[in-house]
């Protein structure tokens, strides 16, 4: 049966939807770090799932020891440009005068910031430690009147190995140069030795930099630092890394290095090239370009690389070739087969060049061969995320459905290279138009990732956590496995409702609301079935004066923001979350006895009330991923 609508479907309706198709044993589900989440004391509240002094919070990876990876994010708006003054909505404490400029001419202010959390823990388990990376300091011990406290570097992680190996990519720290130029009051000028950087910690702390071969570019003048560019995505159980790095820059980027070195912008050769290594727009976008090659590096238990290999190019360019080529290693397994993707002249035509999903293996001789993934011409560009032992890999695909390009998310079996990709049905025992992306897949081929919820065409579509059960060919929305406390619901006289949450503000109102949690992604799944992701919170929201400062009342608490008839507002803010199963099975009996639905499942509902900002929901707001995948 495939279901074609035009209004959009609630969560509710694909729950009902879900259990239509017939329930097999998909685990239930329950959130490990849910009873802290709406703790209100100013003091604690931001350290559940998320760092405090930051404002979202989402969950990376996790392994089989119990040690989760994540990273938050410490502003809402990133600004590109000395004079944008764009409208920022705040939260949790974050003023809007502490937008962050990416210039020359300011200081450079880190956003993103790298957390543990860890099981076992004695006081807390599943709680967000600050990790630091490349000397960072902890966000909430941050003082503006101290120079030493405030961060310049950001990290992110992306894998953690069952050894508590931990990767992922950093940038290297601010330096200054005293300022000769014009501007009255300016002492300085602001620059990073490299803006992107994979790294290894061991469990020890030791760091380790993934450096890239091309860290500096001649020309018949001078050498000068250009700081190079590599990631570092992921890392098996044996310490091998897969990510990638930048060998080569592109001729208008030598171009622009050589007008750095002959002095036509700024007298100081460091300066320029940090002015064109700062992202020019929201997407992260540089006036230097490196072509990218996929790369692994072989890394011991202590963090020591002991070999590192380049992944070869899906195609082989013109010796004159200018364009810019890309390759990339995002996933790997056991046996070191990566899965990524690159350019590729499909079936060896050069007026069909496609970035499609690939895998790499090992020949006899140890070297690392290239593997296309067949995609017919009506489906562009591809992507592979991760692949497991048993050689599947998982990915997705663009394709025009229903007059609209969506990602569709496919599985792939490496061993058996004629076949076809599999793309399996979602909701409907069918293929919808709904986008969705894999993420993680464990042994047991178990997937994780995202898919869109809402059939709407002309809006942005909000999005929710999924599990896909390849033995059992079973697609599950993750909201659909929780239990209903893990969804926000208590049971009263017998009956689910959902719980309530009172916050008062500085004026002595009281706002109470519902509790609200929507798991939106889902990054990871280790061999137990524990999952990381990213849930949605609501929360209220706070008032800003005019100069952007948070306006406390008489009684020291903030005030609330509300709309045009007065009532307080509230808004979804992403946290990080672990997913843990219960033992139980989603049996069509278990869901008839957990049946906590109501109206705060359908988007619908919220905008009309006008007191709940669902815009986070259509749009996962995770910036690093253009930067991790650009």
């Amino acid at each position: 049966m495939k279901l074609k609508l035009d209004k959009a479907l609630s969560l509710v309706a694909l729950g009902v939807i879900g259990a239509l198709q017939g329930v097999q044993a998909a685990p239930v589900y329950e959130i490990k770090n849910l009873d802290d989440i709406y703790v209100q004391d100013s003091e604690s509240a931001d350290l559940i799932g998320t760092l405090k002094g930051t404002r979202s919070g989402y969950g990376m990876a996790v392994n089989a020891s119990g040690v989760s990876l994540g990273v938050s994010k410490g502003k809402k708006y990133l600004s590109v440009s000395d004079d944008d003054d764009g409208v920022i909505d705040i939260e949790d404490g974050i003023a809007p005068e502490e937008k962050i400029i990416r210039s020359i001419n300011y200081p450079i202010k880190a956003n993103n910031f790298t957390f543990t959390a860890v099981e076992n823990d004695s006081s807390e388990p599943w709680l967000p430690v600050f990790d630091s990376v490349n000397g960072t300091t902890d966000p909430s011990l941050t003082d503006a009147d101290d120079p030493d406290t405030i961060n310049s570097v950001d990290v992110y992680y992306y894998g953690v190995n069952d050894s508590g190996l931990k990767v992922g990519s950093m940038t290297a720290e601010e330096e200054t140069e005293t300022y000769t130029g014009s501007t009255e009051g300016q002492e300085f000028w602001y620059y990073r030795d490299f803006e992107e950087r994979g790294f290894v910690k061991s469990n020890d702390g030791v760091e380790t930099s993934l450096t890239p071969t091309l860290t500096t570019y001649s020309n018949d003048d001078a050498t000068v630092n250009i700081g190079g560019y590599s990631v570092a995505a992921k890392i098996n159980p044996t310490g091998l890394v897969v990510g990638y790095v930048g060998t080569d820059i592109s001729k208008n980027s030598k171009e622009r290095l050589d007008s750095c070195i002959a002095g036509d912008t700024y007298p100081i050769v460091d300066i320029c090239i940090q002015g064109l290594q700062f992202p020019y727009d929201d997407y992260g976008n540089t006036y230097i370009n490196y072509q990218v090659r996929g790369y692994v590096w072989q890394v011991e238990s202590d963090g020591a690389v002991s070999s590192e290999h380049e992944l070869p190019l899906g195609l082989t360019p013109a010796s004159d070739s200018t364009y810019i080529y890309t390759a990339q290693g995002l996933g790997v397994n056991s046996q070191g087969d990566v899965a990524g993707r690159s350019h590729v002249y499909r079936r060896g035509n050069k007026d069909k060049l496609a970035f499609d999903a690939a895998y790499w293996t090992t020949n006899t001789a140890g070297e690392y061969e290239y593997n296309w993934i067949d995609m017919i011409d009506d489906r562009y560009q591809s992507i592979a995320y991760d692949i497991n032992d048993s050689g599947i890999l998982v990915g997705s695909y663009q394709q025009y459905l229903d007059g609209y390009i969506r990602d569709k998310f496919f599985y792939f079996d490496t061993n058996n290279p004629e076949s076809e990709i599999v793309t399996p049905n979602d909701f409907y025992n069918s293929t919808s138009d709904l986008s969705s992306k894999p993420k993680d897949i464990n042994n047991k081929g178990q997937v994780v990732g995202f898919i869109e919820t809402t059939h709407d065409k002309e809006k942005p579509r909000p999005k929710a956590g999924f599990l896909y059960n390849k033995g059992a060919d079973e697609f599950r929305n993750l909201n659909q496995l929780l239990t209903c406390e893990s969804k926000g619901f208590e049971k009263v006289d017998d009956k689910w409702q959902r719980r309530q949450v009172s916050v008062k503000d500085g004026t002595d109102v009281t706002l109470t609301y519902n509790e609200d949690l929507l798991v939106v992604e889902a990054n990871s799944i280790n061999e137990e079935g524990v999952i990381a992701g990213t849930v949605f919170v609501r929360k209220p929201q706070y008032k800003f004066d005019s100069d952007g400062n948070l306006v406390i009342g008489d009684n020291g608490l903030p005030v609330f923001e509300v709309n045009g008839y007065g009532d307080p507002l509230t808004s979804y803010l992403p946290r990080s979350v672990i997913l843990k199963t219960n033992g139980t099975e989603a049996t069509e009996e278990w869901l008839n006895a957990n049946n906590c639905v109501d109206s705060n499942d359908d988007a619908e509902d919220y905008e009309r009330k006008g007191a709940a900002s669902f815009i986070w929901l259509f749009t996962l707001p995770l910036l690093w991923l253009r930067r991790r995948y650009k």
